[in-house]
């Protein structure tokens, strides 16, 4: 593969919730991504702290932290060629209104008038974001 990338996925609370991590995993694969790691675990607001340092003081980062601690999350490594785009493409727009027919959010997100956009999944935006937030979730795999 000449272009081998990593991405973190994370199936966030209502993702797992509502029952949806088969349905993200089994899209991640049926376009061919290999899962390297998969873990199911509650975030801590020290995590969140390190994993969304660039938002700590936005004014919508307490209602993240509250929505990202509501219950587990699923955090994924998957990899292959151009997985990054790919899976962005995949996910649909941040917002679940914008978010078109056949993408993950506009298929399955649902948008809860609390603030916050309960859109199912995050999935890193760039290969050194990737890099960053594999070895926050996922630190016994930095290479």
């Amino acid at each position: 593969m000449k272009n081998k990338q990593r991405v973190l996925v994370l199936v966030k609370p209502d993702g797992v919730r509502r029952g949806l991590v088969g349905q993200v995993l089994s899209r991640i694969e049926a376009r061919g991504f290999v899962i390297e790691a998969i873990e199911l675990r509650q975030a801590t607001e020290e995590l969140l702290a390190v994993h969304y340092a660039e938002h700590v003081t936005k004014p919508f980062y307490p209602g993240l932290v509250k929505y990202m601690t509501s219950g587990p999350v699923v955090a994924v490594v998957a990899s292959g060629d151009r997985v990054i785009e790919s899976f962005r493409t995949m996910a649909g727009a941040t917002d679940p209104v914008a978010a078109l027919p056949g993408t993950i959010r506009g298929d399955l997100a649902r948008d809860w008038d609390s603030g916050t956009h309960q859109n199912i999944v995050h999935g890193s935006d760039s290969p050194e974001s990737a890099a960053r937030e594999i070895a926050i979730w996922f630190p016994g795999l930095v290479d």
